[in-house]
């Protein structure tokens, strides 16, 4: 039975809390912010979310909006029930007098009765024109009695009819009521159409439901009794709580309508559950728990979500690989070493060095190369030419393969070899590093034919041309060197690295999501990779440009070794005039050994401290390149990985956000 309540104090009855005694639980303020909250979880997921899963949240909102703009001095109960429960004589009984047809003929109730307990306030009859009862089904209570005041009891029809519209109108009016009693008999107590269509689903309105079993006065002893037991383990199973030892539930009583036996206890526990004035809010908060509990899989994560630091610093190596960022601060190195001894080098050695702008690094055949260009095109070898040549750049550009000067070993007739150059960041060498593909020539020397081939990690992966005649080397395409090998397109190398990266940091981001938002991530995530490739190589062609004039600032020591290198040539060019002077006679002096000494000393000081001086500064210089390959490659990886941030990364953190907001509102109006 129902244990008495006594109504909560507050301004206005708007609060509610939870009450020791009647176990209904109290609502307050907080269902506006709920229902705020749950506005704003759908404008935020509109874009995000199919529209079917958003449109129970909505149509709670749009019941709420209706019910708050009508009178909140009623309270609307209606009584439901099968074929034959009683219902209807259970409403006259309450009515005082008989409002509802009654008789054997099934179904009785073809249309909802009503029955008005005036409230302190008119607002009745918006409350019945949203529920559809005819005017002609309007009626008054016989005995008016105050308890009651406020009190919209509405007979429905049965909810197992044979007449199809009889349903659909108890399912209706079901979502529009503030509560609900339902009306079982002995024999029908357990039907599986109430407890699977009805009560089970309804679960979570226990606080608005009153369970009543009817005609106890034809069940003998304490039957009555037992079937009460047994439809409380019944409602038990479907999940209802029950009103029990001052928890929150449904009300379950036991009574006769015909005799009256129970029909006072019922009444009164309606006049204490009407004067409360919080049924339409309880019920209001029961279809924001339902609507919440039916979005929980689209924005409850499984797991804790978001990209780690380890994951971005993953992202942001993928992209330096892509640009062959070690490759750079390596090429750069060289580059530094070879601006050193050409710098610190003897005079006779710039003279027969280059006339151009290639540096020089030792090396066997044709020599080593330079830096290679982005991402996704080739760049300047760079290989340093005994005869002086210069080596100019080529390029595999995003759209197109342009053909270069590969800087390789000038043939006899002069002819500068021409070839495609390889995608990635490479040098001309041993290859280094994935994403890059790096031209390695064997037996290039004057006059000399020889091959160049694309390397990836050690591994030759094909020729991209072949020298002809006096170092002349095709460019193009089809299959080149031997064994008809193939030619390769290194962006092949590359561009494979940075979708990897993107997929990867993309699922990165979407494990533990819900579904819809693991999707929107990945969305994100492509729309800034369509375009990366090309972002990179223009970061990586730039990078080239900064580096191609060599170090901005030369080192002091620079000059102090050049000038040191010219007193010793000109030690050496003494020496070797005064020794020829002595030979023809044209020296005189001291005659003897002493002009032998005088002329060979100098000779011998020049000759030795030349190569001994480029020697040292050869090892000098092994710090400062050191340094100046490590800021190059620094710069190029930062740069790659600004690219990758502002495309990709921060787009995905925008919709990680974005859901965040999502899950903030969501957990404001579940209640969580």
């Amino acid at each position: 039975m129902v244990q008495p309540r006594s109504p909560v104090g507050g301004e206005g009855g708007g609060g509610y809390r939870w009450v020791a005694d009647g176990g209904r639980r109290a609502v307050a303020g907080g269902l506006r912010g709920r229902l705020d909250a749950l506005r704003e979880l759908i404008a935020l997921s509109r874009s995000r979310l199919d529209g079917r899963a958003l449109e129970g949240a909505g149509r709670v909102l749009e019941t709420a909006d209706e019910r708050y703009r009508l009178s909140g001095e009623h309270t609307v109960v209606a009584i439901a029930g099968a074929t034959g429960s009683g219902k209807s004589s259970l409403f006259n009984a309450l009515a005082g007098a008989n409002r509802s047809q009654v008789g054997p003929r099934r179904p009785t109730t073809a249309e909802p009765v009503a029955c008005v307990w005036p409230g302190s306030r008119a607002g009745a009859e918006g409350l019945l024109y949203r529920l559809g009862v005819p005017a002609h089904r309007r009626h008054a209570p016989a005995d008016g009695s105050s308890e009651l005041h406020g009190l919209i009891l509405i007979d429905l029809p049965d909810h197992d009819s044979s007449a199809t519209e009889h349903r659909a109108q108890v399912d209706r009016m079901l979502e529009l009521v503030d509560a609900v009693i339902w009306v079982v008999d002995p024999e029908k107590y357990a039907d599986a159409v109430l407890h699977e269509r009805y009560l089970r689903p309804l679960a979570g309105y226990a606080e608005v439901m009153f369970v009543v079993l009817n005609q106890v006065d034809r069940l003998p002893g304490d039957a009555a009794d037992q079937v009460v037991d047994d439809l409380r383990r019944l409602l038990d199973e479907d999940g209802l709580a029950l009103g029990e030892h001052g928890e929150p539930g449904a009300a379950v009583l036991a009574l006769s309508a015909a005799t009256g036996k129970g029909v006072g206890e019922l009444r009164e526990a309606l006049g204490q559950f009407v004067t409360e004035r919080g049924a339409a809010d309880r019920r209001l908060a029961a279809d924001v728990d339902a609507a919440a509990e039916r979005l929980r899989s689209v924005y409850v994560a499984q797991s804790r979500v978001g990209l780690t630091e380890q994951a971005r610093a993953e992202f942001d190596d993928r992209l330096a690989e892509a640009v062959g960022a070690v490759a750079t601060g390596r090429a750069a190195e060289r580059d530094w070493l070879r601006y050193a001894e050409r710098a610190c080098g003897s005079p006779w050695a710039r003279m027969r060095g280059w006339r151009g702008s290639g540096w020089r690094t030792r090396g066997s055949g044709a020599g080593a190369g330079a830096m290679g260009t982005g991402a996704f095109g080739g760049g300047p070898t760079g290989a340093g030419r005994p005869d002086g040549e210069r080596a100019e750049d080529g390029r595999v550009g995003a759209r197109q393969v342009r053909r270069g000067r590969t800087g390789a070993g000038r043939g006899d007739g002069g002819r500068t070899a021409t070839g495609q150059s390889c995608a990635g960041r490479g040098d001309v060498g041993r290859g280094t590093g994935t994403g890059r593909a790096e031209v390695s020539r064997t037996g290039a020397g004057r006059g000399g034919a020889g091959r160049a081939a694309l390397w990836r990690n050690g591994t030759r992966l094909g020729s991209v041309g072949r020298q002809e005649g006096p170092g002349h080397l095709l460019a193009g395409g089809g299959a080149a060197g031997e064994g008809g090998e193939p030619a390769v397109d290194g962006r092949a190398a590359a561009r494979p690295v940075v979708e990897q990266a993107v997929r990867t940091v993309a699922g990165e981001a979407a494990h533990g999501l819900p579904a819809p938002w693991a999707q929107a991530v990945r969305e994100a995530a492509d729309r800034g990779a369509y375009g990366l490739p090309e972002a990179l190589d223009k970061v990586a062609a730039e990078a080239e440009e900064a580096l191609r004039g060599g170090p901005a600032v030369k080192p002091r020591w620079w000059t102090v070794a050049a000038s040191l290198q010219g007193m010793l040539s000109v030690l050496q060019v003494v020496g070797v005039l005064w020794l020829l002077g002595a030979v023809t006679g044209a020296v005189t002096g001291a005659g003897g050994a002493a002009d032998w000494v005088s002329g060979l000393l100098p000779a011998l000081i020049g000759s030795v401290g030349g190569p001994a001086l480029t020697w040292m500064c050869r090892v000098v210089a092994r710090g400062p390149a050191r340094r100046y390959g490590q800021d190059a490659e620094r710069r190029l990886r930062s740069a790659a990985a600004g690219c990758g941030r502002a495309r990709v990364l921060e787009p995905v953190a925008a919709e990680l956000l974005r859901y965040r907001e999502v899950r903030e509102q969501y957990a404001v109006a579940s209640g969580t």
